[in-house]
């Protein structure tokens, strides 16, 4: 792995100390929470200069509260849509031309089918309200079966719309081993976010600290997903470097 394709997350409040010193990425993660794009900008805003100074190579990750881009409502998809335009703008600010969004499912409430359908509706018309130079990541969350994602991805059908395998997400929400997860959505992987787990609860716990088999798994990605990046969603992302740095995954 090539430090130009590790992002350390800014869940990790010390994330852009160790950006500049490793010379690694930042992937903004404080505006999951839509309203810091608006009611709490001040606060959040100065927050996210300070830890971007510097830091050229950046990803934007969009908001994802009571957000589902799979709605069956039209007026849900509504705001959906409003909050990710917004995010878009927002991370243009910064430079970021390669943006995470939720997929928004919810078990017992989505069937399958309904999610493909309607996210495949709502990818496709969102593509066209956006900058052609920027690039779409769609992050499983409790999705619990990755072909759903796979048909997503071959049914919107865009160079700019990506996957980004959320490791730890799979682990706790699925059955299917996180390796068949990478072996199904490979073809459209550009991104993953890396953190474990003991598969009990969503811990983001260091690389190490978790019943994944974390450097096997990067290895097969790396094989597989040669051009593909990684953000460390833990919350101490410097740890989490020198990992793999230890492990020889990073490059010295």
């Amino acid at each position: 792995m090539k430090r130009e394709q590790l992002f350390l997350s800014t869940i990790d409040s010390k994330a852009g100390a160790a950006a500049r010193e490793l010379g690694v990425g930042i992937e903004i993660a404080d505006y999951c929470t839509a309203m810091n794009m608006d009611m709490l900008l001040s606060e959040t805003k100065p927050k996210v200069d300070a830890q971007v100074r510097n830091v050229s190579n950046r990803v934007f990750h969009g908001p994802f509260n009571e957000l589902f881009p799979c709605a069956i409502d039209s007026l849900a998809r509504d705001l959906a849509a409003k909050r990710y335009l917004q995010a878009v703008q927002m991370s243009m600010v910064y430079g970021a031309k390669r943006m995470v969004f939720h997929g928004g499912y919810l078990p017992h409430v989505y069937y399958p089918c309904w999610y493909t359908e309607q996210s495949i509706l709502f990818w496709k018309d969102f593509l066209k309200k956006i900058p052609e130079n920027v690039t779409l990541y769609i992050e499983n969350v409790m999705e619990s079966d990755p072909q759903w994602m796979a048909d997503i991805a071959a049914g919107v059908d865009d160079p700019r719309f990506r996957l980004c395998l959320d490791v730890g997400h799979a682990h706790i929400c699925s059955e299917i081993p996180v390796e068949q997860w990478l072996d199904t959505l490979s073809p459209w992987l550009g991104h993953f976010h890396i953190h474990n787990n003991d598969r009990n609860s969503d811990t983001h716990s260091p690389l190490d600290q978790g019943t994944i088999s974390m450097k096997e798994f990067l290895t097969r990605a790396e094989a597989l997903c040669p051009d593909a990046s990684y953000t460390l969603e833990v919350i101490d992302g410097k740890q989490g470097a020198q990992w793999l740095l230890q492990q020889g995954i990073l490059e010295e």
